[in-house]
């Protein structure tokens, strides 16, 4: 484990996701331990989506942006919300130019699937409708997140595709959660990595489908085909259980004839780009906002 990271491990909470309401204030306490962001090159707004239901959604609007993302936060798809995205969702913003649209879709288990990626849909359907309000370029609308919120929006470019919805021109995938069957050897071996680990990833995914057969809707692993995709960039950490499902789809991508950037970072564990002093969390974040800006920039 990289050194600079390794430090901090004793200090995460070794949290199972069993007790998800107890485990959303642990959660927003370490959210909120994250230095505050600067903003003030940006306009930050909170919208309300009309759906079924309405969809609160956070805009962060920098200077001469030319592009969108509609953003999903992580939260093994049971915790996290627009508070907690903040300091993520600003700096992605502030380094990649683009207008972000941190989506505060619904939480597992009060709400399972399709819940979050209803959510999520309707907000990226907002998006483009009102892109150039929002100072973006309609043809130049991305999808992202991080772990579960990466699953999520690998699963909107899949039902946009399906549907023949909102074009999107890109996909930004944070060492997504993409399948619910842990057979992968990471799945089957990282049983006590930090913060998340084989036991962790199974709580979320009974969460998140509520004892319903999991789709390639709810995990995208599970779909036949992924031609037609949105170009993708997809990380991954080396101590994460998602690791080799994460490798092997964008694997899938390619052999389907879509462009995607693959990076695994050695020595990190899932969610250690929080630990904003380490180099190796630094350059995480440099390179998840620079392939933002070069997608909505071509």
């Amino acid at each position: 484990m990289d050194p600079e990271l390794e430090a901090f491990v004793p200090l995460f909470p070794r949290a199972d996701l069993t007790d998800p309401v107890t485990e959303r204030k642990s959660f927003a306490e370490l959210a909120a331990a994250v230095p505050a962001p600067d903003t003030s090159g940006m306009e930050v707004e909170d919208h309300t989506v009309p759906g079924d239901p309405d969809v609160p959604v956070r805009v962060y609007r920098p200077h001469r942006a030319h592009g969108a993302v509609v953003w999903l936060h992580g939260g093994g798809f049971v915790m996290g919300d627009l508070d907690t995205e903040h300091p993520w969702a600003a700096r992605l913003a502030a380094a990649s130019g683009a207008v972000v649209i941190s989506v505060g879709y619904r939480l597992a288990p009060e709400h399972p699937f399709p819940a979050a990626l209803d959510d999520a849909y309707t907000a990226l359907t907002w998006a483009a409708e009102h892109a150039a309000g929002l100072g973006a370029d309609p043809e130049r609308v991305a999808v992202g997140g991080h772990s579960a919120g990466g699953g999520l929006a690998a699963a909107l470019a899949l039902r946009a595709r399906d549907r023949q919805g909102p074009p999107i021109r890109f996909q930004l995938l944070n060492q997504p959660g993409l399948d619910d069957r842990q057979e992968t050897w990471s799945q089957r071996n990282f049983t006590d990595t930090p913060w998340m680990n084989r036991d962790k990833v199974a709580a979320s995914w009974r969460h998140y489908l509520g004892g319903a057969p999991a789709t390639p809707y709810a995990a995208p692993a599970r779909a036949a085909e992924l031609a037609g995709l949105p170009p993708a960039y997809v990380a991954t950490a080396e101590l994460c259980p998602n690791r080799d499902e994460d490798i092997a789809y964008a694997l899938r991508l390619l052999q389907a004839g879509v462009p995607v950037e693959l990076h695994q970072w050695p020595g990190t564990f899932h969610g250690s780009q929080a630990i904003l002093t380490a180099d190796v969390s630094q350059r995480q974040i440099a390179e998840l906002a620079a392939a933002l800006r070069r997608a909505l920039a071509e």
